[in-house]
């Protein structure tokens, strides 16, 4: 009886570690343990109001809050501000979030709000300023230690968006700091999720769990953002089990990971609209010829039967299945469906060569032109693709179509420079009046109108209906001009929707990710399975 007593206790004990030691090693708690995620971009900064740039707003949204936050849809919903609302028109009110700690105990104010809103403008070497989303507001109100009132020049309906772009940081700790205080950590100091681990750059980021974090605990104890531009690194480290997601998955290896039991994909219409932009300003225009080489007189691109003409040759259905490789759909907007300003009526142009031939006649070029379209070969997906199939497009309507691409940082420059006659552009934002007061609003240094019109188109209707937008406080008002300023925009070929990109990420098994229309990749969003 003993003997066998003990065994049973021997039994029991080796089940009993055997037991704990295996339960560390299961996916759930592994995965609860730590996340590794494999980023496409690079991060240039951890100052959240230095460079305007996508990576590194998303790493911010880790450390920092915004006052108004972003859900995957698009939709604004509370933040640091549990509500906001116009009290008249010229005054937005913001109630703050009680009990808010930053990651160093210390308590969120009113005060760290109105200093993070000013801070901005104070970054006088920034690349790429916060200001455009600050200057609109002339003064800042401390009601209460949790009530701001926003005071703008001119009626404003778009604060809201605005807003969610600053991260609040905190006072006591960013009121002297410098840029590379926030690189090295000393000043990093938020109400975000996650604290600041380690930051090499170019190489990679730590953050550690922030348990105090007042929308809940993450279920990652520690995350590791690894930088890995190159898509064959990216899907490498993947493949070996290095990370356990990673976004923008190459358009080539999407087949392969769809029938890859270790993964899963996941995909969503991204805000990012592809178009192209056309010189309209011009009376002669650099890249457009007859087909002998000879100058033209004129531009064709300021007659609208040519832009047209153009938009018809284009055959979107097989641009996007074939050249994307599935990874887009047609467009019909300057903005993705859903969001605020998506004009419904707008229909996808119908692929009608022998239409566009017509219209070229009509234009008086029955025997078409030389033209030579440009863009980028590392900036949207499958670019210089989408630039060589769009000009094959052309060629068949008469259009003798040359290419020529650029790595980004050379090809936005000149494009901004105006070196270009037709130029591709890829564009994403949450409110349409927005993308089209930037894209196709006239020029206007002063305002920031106009900002991204590489073609300098411009139409006082359209910026008449735009502005209208923006003054409007009202929601569905400020809807219903920003859909009839798109309305006239594109229907006078303003610029040429191509497509709408799908962001992808791929995620092992055993974790879930629901992926987000802005295309940023949230650690907390992150959840075991």
């Amino acid at each position: 009886m003993a003997l066998s007593f003990k065994k049973k206790l021997l039994s029991l004990a080796f089940s009993s570690i055997a037991a704990t030691v295996a339960l560390p090693l299961t996916a759930h708690s592994v995965a609860a343990a730590e996340l590794k995620i494999g980023l496409f971009a690079d991060v240039s900064t951890l100052d959240p109001h230095f460079n305007n740039i996508a990576p590194n707003i998303s790493l911010s949204s880790h450390l920092f809050d915004a006052l108004v936050n972003v859900d995957a849809t698009g939709k604004l919903i509370p933040g640091l501000a549990v509500s906001w609302k116009a009290v008249d028109p010229t005054t937005w009110e913001f109630k703050l979030r009680r009990g808010v700690k930053f990651h160093d105990g210390s308590d969120f104010t009113a005060e760290d709000v109105v200093f993070s809103l000013d801070r901005p403008a104070t970054l006088t070497n920034s690349p790429g300023p916060f200001t455009s989303y600050t200057k609109q507001i002339v003064a800042k109100e401390i009601v209460d230690p949790y009530t701001v009132r926003l005071k703008t020049a001119t009626p404003y309906g778009p604060l809201a968006l605005d807003v969610s772009t600053i991260f609040i940081v905190s006072k006591k700790a960013a009121q002297n700091a410098t840029t590379e205080d926030f690189n090295s950590g000393k000043a990093l100091i938020g109400t975000g999720p996650f604290k600041f681990g380690s930051f090499k750059r170019g190489d990679s980021i730590e953050l550690v769990r922030n348990d105090s974090y007042w929308g809940g605990k993450a279920d990652w104890d520690k995350v590791t953002f690894r930088i890995l531009t190159s898509d064959g690194a990216r899907l490498a480290a993947l493949l070996a089990g290095e990370v356990d997601a990673i976004d923008s998955v190459p358009p080539a290896d999407v087949p392969k990971l769809k029938t890859n039991p270790k993964f899963e994909l996941v995909q969503r219409t991204s805000w990012r609209t592809i178009f192209w932009t056309l010189d309209q300003s011009r009376d002669k225009t650099p890249d457009i010829t007859d087909k002998s080489g000879k100058p033209l007189d004129k531009n064709p691109l300021k007659d609208i039967r040519v832009r047209q003409a153009i938009s018809k040759a284009i055959n979107r259905q097989a641009l996007t299945e074939r050249t994307l490789e599935g990874l887009g759909t047609p467009a019909s907007n300057i903005v993705a469906p859903g969001i605020l300003g998506y004009a419904d009526n707008l229909k996808v142009e119908k692929y009608d060569p022998e239409g566009a031939k017509k219209l070229l006649a009509a234009a008086g070029y029955p025997n078409g032109f030389a033209l030579t379209l440009h863009g980028p070969n590392n900036r949207y997906i499958n670019d210089e693709r989408v630039v060589q199939t769009v000009a094959q497009f052309l060629s068949r309507v008469g259009i003798q179509t040359k290419v020529e691409t650029f790595p980004l940082s050379v090809y936005f420059g000149k494009a901004r420079n105006g070196d270009f006659s037709v130029a591709l552009l890829g564009w994403g934002t949450l409110a349409g009046d927005f993308g089209l007061r930037t894209l196709v609003g006239t020029t206007d240094a002063s305002t920031g109108w106009g900002s991204w019109n590489w073609g300098k188109y411009s139409n006082p209707q359209v910026d008449k209906l735009v502005q209208s937008s923006l003054a409007s406080v009202d929601e569905k008002q400020r809807q219903e001009f920003a859909r009839q300023a798109a309305t006239v925009a594109l229907t006078d070929y303003a610029v040429i929707p191509l497509h709408h990109q799908y962001a992808t990420w791929a995620v092992r098994k055993g974790i879930k990710y629901t992926p987000r229309i802005d295309e940023f990749t949230f650690a907390h969003q992150f959840h075991p399975q």
